[in-house]
């Protein structure tokens, strides 16, 4: 496109000039530093919501060069000609990216400027914190800002209303944008301080099974999954394993958080009790099924599964209590009905149903 195009002085026409011999550089600087960006995340384990990256157009910059070209004596005076974003979830997480920013890329800390800081009524949409940095082999300054999903879709949201064009809005919308805009920051700050919550709660429980203190530990998703850290089926397994002298094949445990519920326990502590007083019993099923056969592998989920059902047997459950396990743990159909009867057939002459 030619330099008649716009409106620009011969000053404003060289910089144009300058960029369209570096925009291949450009373009190569975006790719570099989003998979920099990329790399560092992913080994601090930080997960973000999207990293994304563009050279400014040549349109764009040419109208920036009309309304204040005077002030850049070279195109390096521009410092967003390639800019990134980096949009977290979490209010926290902006400071773990501006850290790993900080140590990838050499940050011109007297250009780069924290809108967090600002108090106006109307900043949330606009409290991004923008890093100006330099990449080593690279002579151009780029721009890395960072918010979190919610400041973005503000943002974007009050961009196409033409909310900041200079129109004047009126008073009554003025002021709903301002309570929406109090309330998703609101919303912003909450869902950080709940994830902060949960964490210190894991940490807690993790604590609590470590120690042994099961009973203080009520049962969910959460602690249950610790709880399978302890490998409290192993020694059970290992003892059917060794009948056919068998391989354990691990597999997913967290299918019997909803198994140990329909058994009534409500703490790891319940769980753990269920365990001492039924594995014998669950002992006997699982040698009777595999006794006569020449299975070499078992599967990790025999023994919490033969444990609920001795628990069902034990307290006359029966074929109910039966296909009510086998439709959690199978997902609901004709089949569990049949497997229940089965197997109560099976076990009937067993010695812990005769005592």
């Amino acid at each position: 496109m030619s330099n008649n195009t716009y409106n620009l002085d011969a000053h404003c026409q060289a910089i144009l000039e300058e960029y369209r011999e570096h925009l291949p550089e450009f373009e190569k600087v975006v790719t570099t530093v989003k998979a920099s960006l990329e790399k560092v995340f992913a080994e601090a384990g930080l997960v973000v919501a999207s990293i994304e990256g563009r050279v400014k157009t040549e349109g764009s910059l040419a109208g920036k060069l009309e309304l204040k070209g005077a002030k850049y004596a070279t195109l390096a005076d521009i410092t967003d000609i390639v800019g990134l974003r980096v949009i977290t979830f979490y209010i926290d997480d902006v400071d773990k990216v501006a850290s790993a920013v900080d140590r990838l890329f050499d940050v011109d800390w007297e250009n780069s400027v924290d809108k967090r800081k600002a108090h106006e009524i109307d900043s949330f949409g606009y409290m991004s914190l923008h890093y100006i940095c330099r990449k080593k082999g690279f002579p151009y300054r780029f721009e890395v800002q960072m918010r979190t999903v919610l400041q973005h879709a503000w943002a974007n949201m009050n961009h196409d209303t033409g909310y900041k064009s200079g129109v004047e809005i009126p008073r009554e919308y003025l002021r709903n944008l301002s309570r929406l805009a109090g309330m998703l920051e609101l919303v912003d700050e909450q869902f950080s301080s709940i994830r902060t919550e949960l964490t210190d709660y894991r940490r807690r429980v993790q604590a609590l099974v470590a120690s042994g203190n099961l009973n203080d530990v009520l049962l969910d998703a959460d602690t249950f999954r610790s709880y399978l850290q302890l490998r409290p089926f192993d020694k059970l397994n290992r003892r059917i394993a060794a009948v056919n002298q068998a391989e354990i094949q691990e597999v997913n445990l967290m299918p019997y958080l909803e198994a140990f519920k329909l058994m009534r326990c409500q703490t790891l502590g319940d769980i753990d009790r269920l365990i001492k007083e039924y594995s014998e019993p669950a002992y006997q099923i699982a040698t009777y099924q595999i006794g006569l056969t020449d299975l070499d592998i078992i599967s990790s989920s025999l023994a919490p599964q033969d444990i609920c059902i001795a628990g069902i047997l034990i307290k006359g459950a029966g074929k109910l209590g039966l296909k009510m396990l086998f439709d959690i743990l199978n997902g609901e159909s004709d089949s569990n009905e049949m497997m229940a009867e089965f197997l109560l057939e099976q076990t009937r002459d067993l010695p812990f149903m005769n005592q």
